[in-house]
């Protein structure tokens, strides 16, 4: 048992260190680096074979995803062992769980959720947010209305605009639908208990989060949700085109339990830069959780920025203007093409590809000693009416 432990925190350290290391970055020449902290190097090759395990994961074909031979499931990836496939067609969510064993890591991949288009898609991300309770969290609200009760009774400032001001500048506040989407689903316990599965199995490797826009949203709560069960030293996150997801109060939250935190930002990708923030006003809107890593062109070279650890940094894709925002440049990452492959309503796609693989599996005698977790939620829905398609 003591050797195993042994193992487990080598493993730990080992893609900790690739996460966030302190020594030169090896790996594949090309893509040139840039940093503001020293501290702080991009490992391009791990963050590549991160981008495709989240372009994996939009992917329609169970199938092709269950036998791990879709058409993004090689390069990097090969001889990935899934371990677990989760479809809610209700809400549109898909995500794998998996072992890398290169890595050594468990990996949970989530995908995002896009039903007609990203341009619709943008404009429902409308600012909402509701307040956050995690277990053993600080108590940021007692703190907020003892200060409250301090203001007022030093100031002639009305109470009710003290309140409204603390209310956003200490209390922890996210993204309704983000939040909700990991946690009020499927997603929580099936991802929580696939995961405790595959270390009970390997020991306790490392587990490394992922996702792309709406999917890294939800993977950056799984992380949360993770480390706090597993331990910081245990989680690793790694987020692609990632809107903003809480305000400055719980990004630094965040970052005391998820410091090995990477989010990869591509070009004029407009989604990263929402919901908005507003410099003259950093504790009263959303803020972004450090690291950021953008992905951009300087004199024709593709360039790695490692930004600083504000999570907010000007010089990174915040310097980029707002009228050059693309939606295009949301789809493409380090190369690789990471959208869904199939565009007509996800709710008919998913509960096709369901009844594919359902098929599969009683056709096929499955000789595998690791057997495969399908969890399926279709609430007995099997098509979208409003669909014209």
């Amino acid at each position: 048992m003591g050797t195993r432990r042994w193992v487990a925190a080598a493993a730990a350290v080992m893609v900790a260190l690739l996460l966030l290391s302190a020594a030169s970055h090896g790996g594949r020449r090309g893509p040139s680096f840039n940093s503001n902290n020293r501290t702080f190097v991009f490992n391009y090759t791990l963050a590549k074979t991160i981008v495709e395990y989240a372009s994996a994961v939009y992917m329609t074909d169970l199938t092709a995803l269950y036998t791990w031979t879709c058409s993004r499931c090689n390069d990097l990836t090969k001889g990935f062992e899934i371990r677990c496939i989760i479809v809610d067609i209700q809400n549109c969510l898909q995500a794998f769980i998996g072992v890398d064993h290169n890595l050594n890591a468990v990996i949970v991949a989530i995908r995002g959720t896009q039903e007609n288009s990203v341009q619709n898609w943008i404009k429902d991300l409308v600012w909402k947010q509701v307040d956050l309770n995690y277990p053993n969290m600080p108590d940021a609200k007692v703190f907020g209305m003892n200060l409250i009760y301090v203001l007022c009774f030093f100031t002639r400032v009305g109470c009710s605009f003290i309140y409204f001001l603390m209310r956003f500048m200490f209390w922890l506040k996210v993204h309704t639908g983000f939040y909700s989407a990991y946690n009020n689903t499927l997603l929580r316990p099936a991802i929580t208990n696939a995961v405790r599965k595959a270390r009970r199995l390997y020991g306790d490797i490392s587990v490394i989060v992922t996702g792309h826009s709406m999917g890294g949203a939800m993977a950056s709560f799984c992380a949360l949700d993770l480390a706090i069960s597993l331990g910081s030293d245990s989680v690793h996150l790694m987020t692609f085109g990632q809107p903003r997801i809480g305000n400055a109060a719980f990004a630094s939250y965040f970052e005391q339990y998820v410091p090995s935190a990477i989010r990869v930002t591509h070009e004029h990708d407009i989604v990263p830069h929402l919901p908005p923030y507003f410099f003259f006003l950093p504790h009263l809107t959303y803020h972004h959780f450090p690291r950021e890593v953008w992905e951009h062109d300087v004199d024709g070279n593709t360039t790695f920025r490692v930004c600083d650890g504000s999570g907010e940094d000007p010089d990174c894709c915040r310097s980029v203007f707002a009228l050059f925002l693309s939606a295009s440049d949301h789809l493409t990452y380090m190369g690789v093409e990471i959208a869904a492959d199939d565009w007509s309503t996800c709710r008919i796609v998913m509960a096709q590809s369901v009844e594919r693989l359902q098929l599969y599996l009683a056709s096929n005698v499955i000789t595998s000693k690791i057997p495969v977790d399908i969890i399926i939620a279709d609430h007995s829905v099997q098509t979208d009416p409003s669909s014209s398609s």
